[in-house]
């Protein structure tokens, strides 16, 4: 019998494949991050979240917290804390993945 984790298309860690997120939880793909392209996730799993910071970013003001590889330490991008502009609200708790730090697995 095939794993059950792995029936669901999910993106994984490039370095060490530990699994990150699920292609269900994907809410858009327009997004740019550090390393260029990333993609909005409405969940994210086997991260470690890092401390909270406001920063300045494209779209507004934000408190955020990066978010690592719990397997192997990678920086893979950041968790939207809060949105300071209430336009941008419907980002606060999702999660921000860097296209260059993940693999698409099937």
């Amino acid at each position: 019998m095939a794993d059950a984790s792995y029936s669901h298309p999910l993106f994984s860690c490039r370095i060490c494949q530990n699994p990150i997120a699920l292609r269900d939880d994907l809410l858009s793909k327009r997004f740019v991050a550090k390393s260029g392209g990333a993609y909005l996730f409405k969940h994210a799993m086997n991260v470690v979240v890092g401390k909270k910071e406001d920063r300045q970013l494209m779209t507004g003001y934000f408190s955020v917290a990066d978010i690592y590889c719990s397997k192997c330490g990678q920086e893979l991008g950041w968790k939207y804390v809060k949105a300071y502009d209430t336009a941008q609200k419907y980002k606060e708790g999702r999660f921000i993945i860097e296209i260059a730090k993940i693999l698409k697995e099937y």
